[in-house]
């Protein structure tokens, strides 16, 4: 399997992942799903998080990543399955208030938004436990520890 990772960057963390590290969490999310995908990633920082947040999801507010599965036609045969969009200063915030390493919660941020890219989603709670329960298996699988309390139901995130 090939995967390429556009990564945009326009933010000031100086806590940022590399662009290998990154594909690495989004190649074990996708795992064996196809053969060749492409992932546009932009990391932004706090205003730029809220603005896209409320232009896309109407909400106030920076949230951690935003996921926009690709919508082009299955008969072109491109690769790009969508776009994420990583907040650093909110992925930052979280880790320390949920006391996760900082890499830890990076790679669930890129591996849960890698797999609404392949159409997982948390809306309702089966699909929530089914979304959590992979999540789970690729970021233990990737040695970091099971990203979820054993009483959470889901995070916010898209």
């Amino acid at each position: 399997m090939a995967i390429h990772i556009d990564l945009q960057v326009n933010s000031d963390s100086d806590n940022l992942l590399s662009e290998a590290t990154l594909t690495q969490w989004a190649e074990t999310a996708v795992g064996t799903a196809r053969d060749e995908t492409e992932i546009s990633i932009l990391i932004v920082d706090t205003e730029e998080g809220a603005e896209l947040n409320q232009t896309w999801r109407n909400k106030q507010g920076p949230t951690n990543v935003l996921s926009f599965p690709s919508d082009l036609p299955e008969e072109l045969g491109l690769p790009l399955i969508g776009d994420l969009v990583i907040c650093a200063p909110v992925v930052e915030k979280e880790a320390l208030e949920q006391q996760k390493t900082l890499e830890a919660h990076w790679a669930h941020m890129v591996v849960h938004g890698t797999l609404h890219l392949l159409g997982y989603d948390h809306i309702e709670d089966a699909d929530a436990l089914e979304m959590e329960a992979l999540e789970t298996q690729v970021l233990t699988g990737l040695g970091y520890p099971a990203p979820y309390a054993m009483d959470e139901l889901s995070p916010e995130t898209t």
